[in-house]
């Protein structure tokens, strides 16, 4: 199972690397700008946007693979890693592809345990 369908139910996007990369800010209908962590994975507001566009970019990383003990959530620009993965390794790359997605100010691993 994907992370993106584990953690939230949902499939991927059409576009997997336009949703990652979604825009610093986008308007929203009202002519608003929807801050980069709260753009979902088709341009809409989502209060959790960010954190389901890093478990789409985990998805679409082949160095990755679901970690079923871990969960991604986000308060505001950081993302939350939370339960336990299989190695260093595997968070550290989490990590540096977390950072990657447009909107991730830092990623907090304080409620990670390395199995």
């Amino acid at each position: 199972m994907s992370w993106l369908k584990r953690i939230f139910g949902q499939d991927k996007p059409a576009d997997p690397q336009a949703a990652i990369n979604a825009p610093a800010a986008m308007p929203a209908a009202s002519g608003e700008s929807i801050p980069a962590e709260r753009v979902g994975l088709n341009g809409e507001y989502d209060e959790s946007g960010l954190a389901k566009r890093v478990a789409l970019a985990f998805d679409e990383n082949s160095e990755l693979t679901d970690e079923n003990d871990l969960w991604v959530a986000q308060t505001s620009g950081t993302v939350v890693l939370k339960g336990k993965v299989s190695s260093q390794v595997a968070l550290n790359k989490m990590i540096e592809v977390a950072n990657e997605v447009n909107g991730a100010t830092s990623v907090d691993t304080s409620q990670v345990t390395v199995a």
